[in-house]
């Protein structure tokens, strides 16, 4: 069985280009272009693992994280926040969050799916 994936951000190209390669990775991937959308995946599907962007119209990273947080029927979803918030505070304020991992843009694809593929073990 294929692990579920939610890719959530407004960067067009950069859901495209996740999306092919999670895909082609074997995952079986839901995308939202900002956190309302993700929140409204979340309440039908249950994902393995979330890529979150931090900086999005409406509904930000840091709140769609806090719903997870708070929904017992997703404590098991791992977050990985994948932002250009690069600064120090910006990485603390996301992990005490409880996001699994930080990652910054710009990223390596290669990396970040290799990334994916521990923290889904």
């Amino acid at each position: 069985m294929s692990l579920k994936l939610l890719l959530v951000d407004d960067e067009p190209n950069i859901l495209l280009s996740l999306e092919f390669l999670m895909k082609k990775s074997g995952y079986q991937v839901f995308i939202a272009r900002d956190g309302r959308e993700a929140i409204d995946i979340l309440n039908q599907n249950v994902p393995n693992i979330i890529i979150l962007d931090i900086m999005m119209p409406n509904v930000d990273g840091y709140e769609v994280c806090q719903h997870i947080k708070g929904a017992p029927e997703l404590q098991n979803v791992k977050i990985i926040f994948l932002t250009a918030k690069s600064k120090k505070e910006d990485i603390e304020k996301g992990l005490a969050m409880g996001a699994d991992l930080y990652i910054t843009k710009p990223f390596s694809t290669r990396e970040l799916l290799k990334k994916v593929k521990n923290i889904s073990v």
